[in-house]
């Protein structure tokens, strides 16, 4: 249910299938293997597929082949983004989660995702800025503004925000936002053509620059949410017994908050507002590892990357030769994962 109810004590909850460290990390090594697999998946299937024996030439003997051209210049570029965007989106949600004590927390559901896509559209169509190096400060902006706009929203009335409130704050401000969005990219098509397909989320069409941009932000969102790891798993258990445990409340939420916000801010800039990843992953991998907080964000840093190029892949091969944005396929297999964790929580008011 959601509702203000103290989550169970780690020591109450079930440790995961994975069982102890060493099964963690067993398993750990294990999704390694298959984030491997599926870079390598990203990079040979598509419109055309390509043989593995052809990407190791493009990369070991380069010529000027149409099969090493695309696999330099069009799959890796949007390898590397699937890689660092679903590692920043995966880890965010988990953030997210932890801090807030909201099984829904996610930066679609909460408008993170429409904030920083608003200020990025106003950034291109009305100020004309068009280098990512211009509009990804917008990008953080917008974050910190739904961040802002959604807890003050969710707070009217009451001394804290309840996890339902959010939830509705966030998606009735995403909406509104989104609608803005769209009226002002109605207004100013031609400002947006070559961010074609942006708006619904995608890895193709970027070049590796767009990647090396945002590498710095992504990094330093994922050392952030990292050091606040430990605290989170006492945040998680309510502020007062965080704080009779010795943990730095108002720290972790200051290095939270800022992680999400580099996070978010920074994948939204790259490859527009992809919803769903951090909402699916942190859950499944809870169901692997447990509780911890620390082997959560691990596992979230391999899984997410895994889920969002396999949906990318997705689409390249489901409407061939045309293809199916990455941003459409997670909302396919997101939508039905929030409508289930709601039926099974029983979402209430209370």
């Amino acid at each position: 249910m959601l509702s203000d109810r103290r989550p169970a004590a780690p020591a109450d909850r079930p440790a995961g299938v994975a069982g102890g460290n060493a099964g963690r990390g067993g398993w750990l090594l294990v999704l390694v293997a298959a984030l491997v697999a599926a870079c390598l998946l990203s990079i040979a299937v598509g419109t055309k597929n390509i043989g593995l024996g052809t990407v190791w030439d493009a990369f070991a003997h380069a010529a000027d082949s149409d099969d090493h051209t695309i696999v330099r210049e069009l799959r890796v570029p949007r390898t590397v983004l699937g890689l660092l965007a679903g590692a920043a989106l995966g880890v965010s949600g988990a953030v997210i989660q932890a801090v807030t004590r909201n099984p829904l927390g996610d930066t679609q559901i909460l408008g993170m995702n429409a904030g920083a896509a608003l200020f990025v559209v106003f950034a291109i169509g009305v100020l004309g800025l068009t280098s990512i190096w211009s509009y990804v400060w917008f990008a953080f902006a917008g974050v910190a503004f739904a961040t802002v706009l959604v807890y003050t929203l969710g707070s009217i009335g009451r001394g804290e925000a309840s996890p339902l409130r959010l939830t509705l704050a966030g998606v009735a401000l995403g909406a509104v936002m989104e609608g803005v969005s769209a009226g002002i990219r109605l207004l100013k098509p031609r400002a947006f053509d070559y961010l074609r397909f942006w708006d619904v989320g995608t890895l193709g069409g970027r070049p590796l620059a767009i990647a090396e941009a945002v590498a710095p932000f992504i990094l330093a969102g994922l050392v952030l949410a990292f050091a606040a790891a430990r605290s989170l798993n006492a945040v998680a258990l309510g502020d007062d017994l965080a704080r009779s445990l010795g943990a730095g409340v108002t720290r972790t939420r200051v290095l939270s908050v800022a992680s999400v916000a580099l996070l978010t801010g920074a994948a939204t800039a790259a490859v527009g507002p992809i919803g769903f990843i951090g909402l699916m992953v942190p859950h499944a991998v809870r169901r692997i590892v447990g509780p911890d907080q620390r082997w959560i964000l691990a596992y979230t840093v391999v899984c997410a990357p895994i889920l969002l190029l396999c949906a990318d892949v997705a689409g390249r091969v489901l409407i061939r030769p045309g293809e199916l944005q990455a941003g459409i396929v997670t909302a396919f297999l997101g939508a039905p994962v929030l409508i289930w964790l709601i039926r099974r929580r029983a979402v209430t008011g209370s």
